[in-house]
């Protein structure tokens, strides 16, 4: 074929043009046209036109053969740029549909629903099949932890909403007989819900199942470090989802801050604290109300009287077969005694190797760090100068699979980056508190003149593990393993945190009935299934009076019997009541 040279409109492109009898290519070398293979398309006199797309401009070629004299015409069809105006427009449309009233209906929204678990059910290879590409993910752990949790959302919204929108009746006072009260639950508007890398099906999926359930027209921003579900979601919505009222806008942070410029009516976040505060202060321009879920150092404090196989296993589910780490309510750090470390730890060891072999790097069973900056991250949080000594186990890495066997550390300082910062990978340090030395002096007989007698014993005193605890930011979850009944009461009592687990760690979160939200730096707001309901909706306050028994009392002018009445009426003392009525009547 001939190199031909290119009309002035592609000039700068690092575009060639071949011509043939047959058949012509355009090829922006040395890479495929767009982000697909590009093959030469054949052209004959009945192909009447034939379009290809390189860089989302489109050209379209002559009928005739190719020659020197092709001609090559542009069709003016770029890739729309995502913007603050784009953005604006989007949520109009959006609020034009939510103002005509058709998302408010039951109809509608358990429509809606119903096409969600269509979507689940029929799509759930693909979904998997994405958070395999996105994070190496075990289609055992992304089925457990992001497809059956989403189902288990949707079939919950669908089989409570007719009871979550009825309103929920209240008791009225003497004051305002005869009438009757309600609060009713109606949707907020236009909500943008934007959801994060680590578990990017489910944190995307249950925050729209709940702004659906609740009314609202959802627009949904999923993760740019999950391109491959951030794809899927945005075909499977657009496919299964009413898009009138239900969109998915693909970015990153130009994308997300034209959305963040416009007025919404909640904003719902899943991310870091640093994200969250630039959420919150764009949120604050227009008085939105946000709910926000930003993770933390979770805490486990672990006692020796416990099954120790089984608590081994479970801090492993909660950690190392939980995307590795990377969860905002893995176990960050763990708290035990001196003492008892070594045993833990070999404990935790035993474990380890039974479900991730001897080198775990090589498993298929535990997730993959989700991108290299992230990876270079974790390495970075061993290899400082203080840590570094403090492996007792694990520390293998390799940066070609992006991977990181689980590791342990063992006290290793406190002003330590690794015990700052939230890990969000599989590392785990393991603190130790030492048991308290208590000194009694006892006196034989307390009339003999003698020495007295010093007796030492050692109490189990965890004040120092709450004090540690207590000494960061409050977690979005704290675990406990211990079989001690007045440890548990002490820890629900003296721990503050988003959530709470005692000799278990994560199913929390996928308990019906128990809302997920954090507490100061961990987030705000709550959602989860009946939650997730009321976290979308504005619950307004009804009162129904009739024109009936229209006493004068509160009406001027204002006399002395009224006064006596009505302060008789607030106290709600049916005695002065019924003597002020008496005298009012006289």
């Amino acid at each position: 074929m001939d190199s031909l040279s290119l009309p002035s409109f592609l000039s700068g492109r690092n575009c060639k043009f071949y011509g043939h009898s047959n058949f012509c290519v355009l090829r922006n070398s040395p890479a495929p046209v767009g982000s697909r293979a590009f093959f030469p398309q054949r052209l004959n006199s009945k192909s009447f036109q034939k379009q290809i797309y390189f860089n989302h401009r489109c050209v379209r070629f002559s009928p005739f053969s190719c020659s020197a004299t092709l001609s090559v015409i542009p069709e003016v069809e770029e890739k729309q740029v995502f913007d603050g105006e784009t953005a604006n427009l989007l949520v109009k449309e959006l609020r034009k549909n939510f103002n005509s009233g058709r998302t408010k209906s039951y109809e509608w929204r358990i429509s809606q629903l119903e096409s969600i678990a269509k979507m689940l059910e029929e799509k759930e290879e693909d979904i998997i099949e994405a958070l395999q590409k996105d994070l190496a993910k075990p289609a055992f752990e992304a089925f457990i932890s992001e497809v059956s949790q989403a189902k288990s959302a949707c079939s919950e919204a669908i089989q409570e909403l007719k009871h979550w929108m009825k309103p929920e009746k209240v008791n009225t006072s003497i004051t305002t007989y005869p009438s009757s009260a309600e609060i009713v639950s109606e949707p907020l508007g236009v909500v943008l819900v934007i959801s994060t890398w680590n578990f990017p099906f489910l944190l995307s999926m249950d925050p729209v199942i709940g702004a659906v359930s609740a009314g609202n027209a959802v627009v949904l921003k999923p993760s740019e470090i999950s391109p491959a579900t951030s794809s899927l979601l945005a075909n499977l919505l657009k496919d299964y989802l009413d898009n009138s009222a239900i969109r998915v806008v693909e970015g990153a942070v130009p994308e997300t801050t034209a959305l963040l410029e416009q007025k919404w009516d909640k904003i719902l976040y899943t991310g870091s604290a640093r994200v969250g505060r630039i959420v919150m202060s764009a949120a604050a321009k227009h008085l939105t109300p946000v709910i926000l879920e930003l993770g933390g150092k979770c805490p486990a404090v672990v006692d020796s009287n416990i099954n120790l196989q089984v608590a081994a296993r479970r801090i492993i589910a909660g950690k190392w077969a939980c995307n590795a780490g990377q969860a905002c309510i893995s176990v960050d750090y763990i708290i035990t005694k001196k003492e008892f470390a070594p045993t833990l730890i070999n404990a935790l060891k035993d474990e380890l190797e039974r479900c991730f072999g001897k080198n775990p790097i090589e498993s298929k069973d535990m997730s993959r760090i989700v991108s290299p900056s992230q990876f270079a991250r974790l390495v970075k949080l061993l290899e400082e100068d203080q840590v570094a000594d403090k492996i007792v186990l694990g520390g293998q890495k390799d940066e070609s699979k992006l991977k990181i066997a689980p590791t342990i550390l063992l006290d290793v300082p406190d002003d330590s980056t690794v015990m700052q910062e939230e890990i969000f990978g599989p590392i785990m340090p393991i603190l130790t508190v030492s048991y308290r030395k208590i000194v009694f002096r006892t006196c034989p007989h307390e009339f003999m003149w003698i020495d007295l007698f010093t007796s030492v014993f050692q109490v189990e005193n965890w004040e120092d593990s709450f004090d540690i605890i207590r000494s960061k930011p409050k977690p979005l979850a704290a675990y406990l393993f211990t079989n001690d009944e007045q440890l548990k009461k002490d820890y629900v009592q003296n721990i503050s945190s988003g959530g709470m687990l005692i000799n278990d760690t994560i199913l929390h979160v996928a308990t019906r009935g128990l809302p997920f939200g954090g507490v100061e730096e961990s987030g705000m707001g709550s959602y989860h299934g009946k939650f997730s309901f009321d976290g979308f909706s504005h619950k307004k306050s009804v009162l129904y009076r009739s024109f009936d028994a229209d006493s004068t009392v509160r009406y001027p002018p204002y006399t002395p019997q009224k006064e006596r009445l009505l302060k008789a009426l607030i106290s709600g003392n049916i005695f002065q009541i019924i003597l002020s009525l008496i005298a009012w009547s006289k």
